[in-house]
């Protein structure tokens, strides 16, 4: 008797990654570390792909951090003044490219509401005939404490459909913000808009001026090699990042600097995973040879 069924020959063919992902969990992991060999040996065997894996290690790390482990310090909380007119606070809306902005009075420890720059639109459009008041305009702010769980802040995001929670230390004092933004990127990674990159910057590798370049972490050494005519070994890493990061031995923040075969390599962009950007500095001798 012949089955119809062009799957049936190979019933994996039809299932989706997370039923493959299950058939490898039949040994009842009994602690994260033997939960987090088996997703390893799920992407070994093909059952996953790498992104995948680092998705689903992403939010098994969630569930382990605080709400201060991932918040925007307080020294890089862009805010707004109550008192401050819409010519005067307009600029910084621009400037950041945020869309929601804590709205402070005194200083940051006063938080007295959130503004989304969409709402301002009614009045720069001539949608209403109301004068502003930045008072009538701004949402009510959400305050979490530093030790809150992630993965509960983020249910809580979602059922109460807010993005944006201001940070308070033990003393009630403001030490930063969170956004759904930051959680989720812990999860799936770095997450890019239209307003991160400029069309310049989508060459892997990117003259800035005749001493420094921007390099993409995911370069990999072979090209860059060929670029810079440098001789960096490929047996144990692939790309420019994975050879950097071996080269702090730690993954680095943005802002931190390391010397590796007469060239400077300074992190400018980073999550909390991997590298994402570089800024490669040419020493003088070679800058001179390449003019």
């Amino acid at each position: 008797m012949t089955d119809d069924n062009p799957h049936s020959s190979n019933g994996s063919s039809g299932k989706s990654w997370a039923a493959k992902l299950l058939q490898v969990f039949t040994g009842e992991p009994k602690s994260r570390e033997e939960l987090v060999d088996l997703i390893q040996d799920a992407e070994e065997r093909d059952l996953i792909d790498n992104d995948t894996k680092e998705m689903i290690e992403g939010v098994l790390d969630v569930a382990e951090l605080k709400v201060r482990d991932i918040m925007i310090p307080r020294s890089q909380m862009v805010t707004i003044d109550k008192s401050q007119s819409v010519e005067a606070f307009l600029p910084i809306l621009i400037d950041s490219q945020h869309s929601r902005f804590p709205v402070v009075s005194e200083n940051k420890d006063h938080v007295e509401g959130i503004l989304l720059a969409k709402d301002l639109l009614a009045f720069g459009f001539g949608m209403t005939e109301e004068p502003f008041a930045l008072e009538r305009v701004m949402r009510p702010a959400v305050i979490v404490p530093e030790g809150k769980r992630v993965d509960v802040l983020l249910k809580e995001f979602r059922s109460e459909r807010y993005h944006m929670a201001i940070v308070v230390d033990e003393y009630g004092g403001v030490s930063g913000l969170v956004t759904i933004e930051d959680i989720l990127e812990e999860i799936v990674g770095e997450i890019e808009d239209e307003t991160d990159h400029n069309e310049d910057e989508k060459a892997d590798i990117r003259k800035i001026n005749k001493s420094r370049y921007a390099v993409k972490a995911l370069t990999t050494i072979e090209d860059f090699n060929d670029y810079f005519d440098t001789q960096y070994e490929d047996e144990e890493y692939d790309t420019i990042g994975g050879l950097v990061a071996h080269g702090f031995g730690h993954l680095p923040q943005p802002g931190e600097e390391v010397t590796l075969g007469g060239l400077v390599f300074k992190v400018t962009n980073a999550d909390k995973r991997r590298i994402q950007q570089l800024q490669v500095t040419l020493p003088d001798e070679q800058t001179e040879s390449s003019e």
